[in-house]
């Protein structure tokens, strides 16, 4: 069966594409299986992906498929990668750490949805993953009624996105720009509007133009909500904003 796929524009990552990690999020909500809790799903993003652009999706012999036309945008399978936590910080500790963040002063994406500077509370997430040791980020996220379903719970692909720039920004991102390549994610729980929320980081690995990391989301308490691997790649940010700007 086929079904179909769009990001819109206010869940763009770079200014001419989709936030990786909420288009990973849609997509895997859109595996059988994939938006029950504690499903594990691994996406891997292909080519950057459009902006209010319908993509056809189709699951086969256990791959799901978005396309553009003919082109492969992403695909997810069941994850087999383990899901490591990230260690939770207190929520005055992500706090200070926020008010720290390398993306206030130097920012590849400023319009990101989750991380971007330019983007205002009710548009964006304002999750801003400042650094609390080397490799390790962490923030504070109070979800509003914006990105909230009719029952007052935060959706899969927005969790999802939630677990992804705090991982790209233990990579020192303002020194070198990347984008998300491919991501595993766990979500167990959903946060609920006005929980107060801690996203926390690590960096596993980095070489040459590659990096993996590891995030986890904390609701109230402490309480582990979602658990995400990911891989990052090296990029030139002004030509990929270049190559990829829509045709006018």
């Amino acid at each position: 069966m086929t079904s179909q796929l769009t990001v819109a524009a206010r869940f763009r990552g770079p200014a001419t594409s989709g936030n990786g990690g909420y288009t990973a999020g849609l997509l895997a909500s859109l595996v059988p299986g994939g938006g029950e809790p504690g499903a594990a799903i691994t996406v891997r993003l292909r080519t950057p992906p459009p902006l209010d652009t319908p993509m056809a999706v189709e699951t086969r012999r256990g791959t799901t498929v978005a396309r553009h036309g003919s082109t492969v945008v992403a695909t997810a399978i069941p994850a087999t990668v383990e899901l490591s936590q990230v260690p939770p910080v207190a929520h005055e500790v992500a706090v200070t750490a926020a008010a720290g963040y390398a993306g206030l002063t130097e920012h590849p994406f400023p319009e990101c949805f989750v991380c971007g500077t330019n983007r205002r509370p009710g548009d964006g997430l304002r999750v801003f993953p400042g650094r609390t040791d080397p490799g390790r980020t962490a923030s504070p996220w109070r979800p509003d009624e914006s990105v909230a379903d009719s029952a007052g719970r935060v959706p899969l692909p927005v969790v999802w996105a939630s677990l992804d720039c705090p991982g790209g920004w233990t990579a020192e991102m303002e020194g070198r720009p990347m984008v998300l390549g491919t991501m595993s994610a766990r979500v167990d729980a959903l946060p609920l509007v006005g929980e107060e929320c801690v996203v926390t980081g690590a960096l596993r690995t980095a070489s040459g133009r590659f990096a993996e990391t590891l995030t986890s989301l904390y609701g109230d308490g402490g309480r582990p909500l979602a658990h995400a691997y990911a891989i990052w790649v090296e990029i030139d940010a002004p030509a990929f904003n270049r190559f990829f700007a829509p045709a006018t």
